[in-house]
């Protein structure tokens, strides 16, 4: 995993790829090491992360690369199994340490609603961790609505959570 951007290097993104199974693992276990990003509490293995490849023409899994090295990825995926919800997804987007506060994000997110709009979509939605100003800002420079917020959502380390549920209409042309 890249330990530092390089300013000089282009950041490309691009659909997954079965051989990015590893260093996705690797991005989301750190999103679970810091506490900030992430319900789960138990590291990931690349079995777990292997059947996000058989749903990518519904359920895209976009990947930023830099000098071949993942630095982040965006996914999108089933918000509820009930059909009056099947235009609606939720995403979530993992950045390596190194890559944060370097437009990663913005370009990840960016190209994440780019695909949404053109599988049909009409919501993205997500929720966040109220200590996680980094993706609210995000969030919100990429045209998304703070609609509500769930408190004591769940628990990480016997410590009850709050979160702030964000949603972007699509297709509203």
């Amino acid at each position: 995993m890249a330990s530092t951007i390089s300013s000089a290097a282009p950041i490309t993104v691009r659909l997954t790829r079965p051989d990015d199974a590893t260093q996705i693992r690797d991005i989301y276990n750190q999103g679970i090491e810091s506490g900030e990003s992430t319900f789960d509490t138990t590291p990931r293995s690349v079995s777990d992360i292997e059947p996000w490849f058989n749903t990518l023409d519904d359920y895209p899994v976009l990947v930023a690369e830099q000098n071949d090295q993942l630095i982040g990825f965006a996914r999108i995926f089933e918000y509820r199994a009930r059909a009056c919800y099947r235009q609606n997804t939720e995403f979530s987007i993992y950045l390596t340490n190194a890559a944060r506060g370097h437009g990663v994000g913005t370009k990840l997110l960016r190209q994440l609603i780019e695909r949404a709009e053109t599988l049909g979509y009409t919501k993205l939605l997500s929720r966040i961790f109220t200590f996680n100003h980094a993706s609210l800002a995000l969030c919100r420079k990429t045209g998304f609505r703070e609609v509500g917020f769930y408190a004591r959502h769940g628990q990480v380390n016997g410590q009850w959570l709050d979160v702030v549920i964000v949603e972007k209409l699509l297709n509203q042309d």
